[in-house]
């Protein structure tokens, strides 16, 4: 059914502009719960989309950079898995100097037993009980081998080594499990009944996580005070693009008769990004920009019905002159989607603006779903639309003489 000619398409058009753009004000207030809806929605999903690309990028780095080398393993008569081999005392030496490799070093976990690691020299009732953070030997250049960083002090070097001096590099946790915060004043650890000085405490690393929750002693220190120490694994940091050539020299670099004996691996990253965290932190937002979205909706259809009963005279008018019902409510509808349609749009901005600043000032990537953001300005239209439906309906049931009748001056 086509419009009368003194009500056409035009028309409705150029009131419903007018409606809106009589009162600036309000105007405003009303787009800005939708605005900011919108810009949530975009921001949550543009950074959670940014986080997952950079966090993908630094694992393809570590998986490219870093490879773990350990003894083949083969089920013994007791039913338990053993190593088929042993690592050579050199072996991080050997494995460094192989074109493409650029650090190694071998971990290996000792055994306490009854034995533990404390920040003091007897036991005190009177303290509370504290875990004692587990024990690991190390020789070669770890921090460089498992891509660490050394928040305070130093490593060990080949001279620790070479002498077997006691002393240890925490890690965070084991720092903050033992109560140690600074290391410029030479604090030790008592390991079993042997002082260790603490030089060092390590705050991160892309591989091998549980240095952070360890004490670190040199190789063969911990043979010397602990015995017979077996390393588990040679970590490696190799040269971009040099993964396949390392692979195959290092097993014969370490047993030119039984290469076979050892298996190597990519270095798995240590997730310095807690994933849980993050979606649940992801979820919240989103919560709250659908939230707000919504009281946006609720905001247009509230303005939107303060209209009606503001505009009964026009609305009257409009009605003794031939307007039909349908065309008050188209009016009013188109409104409210203009309204909704244009806190879409600045919505949809502010998020994707807020985005690309937080991924600079990070040094990310971002990442920004086209769909997305088209689609989050239509949703803003969306929730005008269904925000107007009812105001529209109350407008279009309004009767031309009553609302003459109630206009002041008629």
């Amino acid at each position: 059914m086509s419009l009368p000619a003194h009500f056409d398409l035009r028309d409705l058009i150029v009131e419903s502009l007018d409606g809106i753009g009589g009162r600036p004000a309000r105007l405003m207030l009303t787009v800005l719960g939708t605005v900011v809806g919108v810009a949530a929605l975009v921001l949550t999903i543009g950074l959670g989309q940014t986080a997952g690309g950079q966090v993908a990028s630094h694992f393809d780095t570590v998986a490219a950079t870093h490879l773990e080398i350990a003894p083949q393993r083969s089920r013994g008569a007791d039913g338990a898995d053993h190593p088929a081999s042993s690592f050579p005392p050199d072996a991080a030496a050997r494995v460094a100097e192989l074109a493409g490799a650029e650090a190694a070093t071998l971990i290996g976990e000792v055994a306490l037993g009854t034995a533990s690691i404390t920040a003091v020299p007897v036991h005190d009732p009177s303290q509370p009980e504290v875990t004692s953070p587990s024990l690991l030997a190390a020789d070669g250049d770890l921090v460089g081998a498992v891509g660490a960083h050394v928040s305070q002090g130093r490593a060990f070097d080949s001279g620790h080594e070479a002498r077997a001096d006691r002393v240890v590099l925490l890690g965070a946790e084991a720092a903050q499990r033992l109560g140690i915060h600074s290391v410029t004043t030479q604090p030790s650890v008592f390991i079993g009944t042997h002082a260790y000085t603490v030089i060092g405490i390590l705050d991160r690393t892309a591989t091998q996580s549980r240095l952070l929750s360890a004490a670190i002693v040199p190789l063969t220190t911990a043979r010397q005070d602990f015995g017979s120490v077996t390393a588990d694994v040679l970590a490696v940091r190799i040269s971009m693009g040099a993964s396949s050539l390392v692979a195959h020299q290092a097993p014969i670099a370490l047993d030119s008769s039984h290469p076979d004996t050892f298996v190597v691996a990519a270095a798995s990253a240590a997730g310095d990004v807690p994933g849980e965290v993050q979606d649940d932190l992801a979820l919240v937002f989103l919560a709250i920009g659908v939230i707000t979205l919504l009281a946006g909706g609720f905001g247009i259809a509230n303005v939107t019905l303060l209209s009606v009963s503001e505009r009964q005279g026009e609305i009257g008018l409009r009605r003794a002159l031939g307007a039909t019902r349908r065309q008050i409510a188209a009016q009013f509808v188109l409104e409210s989607l203009v309204v909704g349609l244009l806190g879409g749009i600045i919505g949809a901005a502010v998020g994707v603006f807020a985005v690309v600043a937080v991924a600079a000032s990070r040094g990310w990537t971002p990442v920004l779903d086209l769909a997305l953001t088209l689609g989050s300005a239509v949703l803003g239209g969306a929730i005008g639309l269904v925000a107007g439906a009812y105001p529209a309906a109350r407008a279009a049931l309004i009767e031309p003489t009553e609302a003459l009748r109630a206009t002041p001056g008629s």
